[in-house]
């Protein structure tokens, strides 16, 4: 089931592209908010649940991954797009690793963004990289808990507490579901 975005965050220090950004995404979502810094960033997160997050790399106070600390602690998650002309790879790989689900090179191609916008929302991220790095240190039992815990609160923070509609979201019977939700 595809995701539904209807606010988009914009994080971008160069006044140009943001102006652009916004501009493209005015036409494609309901509320777009912009800042040009990680201290924004932070105050527009802070009440506000964006389901998109485009987000340049290198920040006048900082850099992507303290907008992904924060993003994180969002429910539902949110998708993350990074952008950046300077990232180098060991970036790339440390961005993906926390959930980045596209990467695209400045200067950049609306079109392009476009795509990588629509492939993020419609597929599922690649949990591979983050179990293999739980082996070793955690039990399978835990790391399935753990994960069928997150896929619950998940599908719950999406729906808007609507069992129903997280059993939907999660492919499986409301009763399941329920069972579930009783035994934590």
């Amino acid at each position: 089931m595809p995701r539904v975005v209807e606010r988009a965050l914009i994080v971008e220090d160069n006044r140009s592209l943001l102006r652009t950004l916004v501009s493209t995404l005015e036409r494609r979502f309901g509320e777009v908010r912009s800042t040009r810094t990680v201290e924004g960033a932070r105050a527009l997160l802070e009440g506000w649940r964006p389901e998109l997050i485009v987000l340049d790399v290198m920040l006048p106070d900082g850099d992507a991954l303290a907008v992904l600390e924060l993003a994180a602690l969002r429910e539902p998650a949110p998708v993350v797009i990074a952008i950046s002309g300077e990232a180098d790879a060991a970036q790339t790989f440390a961005l993906a690793q926390r959930g980045v689900r596209a990467f695209l090179p400045k200067p950049l191609r609306l079109a392009e963004l476009e795509a990588a916008i629509d492939l993020a929302v419609r597929t599922a991220p690649d949990l591979e990289p983050h179990l293999r790095q739980t082996v070793g240190h955690r039990g399978l039992q835990e790391v399935g808990a753990q994960a069928r815990d997150v896929m619950i609160d998940e599908a719950l923070a999406r729906a808007v507490g609507s069992r129903r509609a997280a059993a939907r979201i999660l492919d499986t019977s409301r009763q399941l579901l329920q069972y579930l939700l009783r035994r934590r």
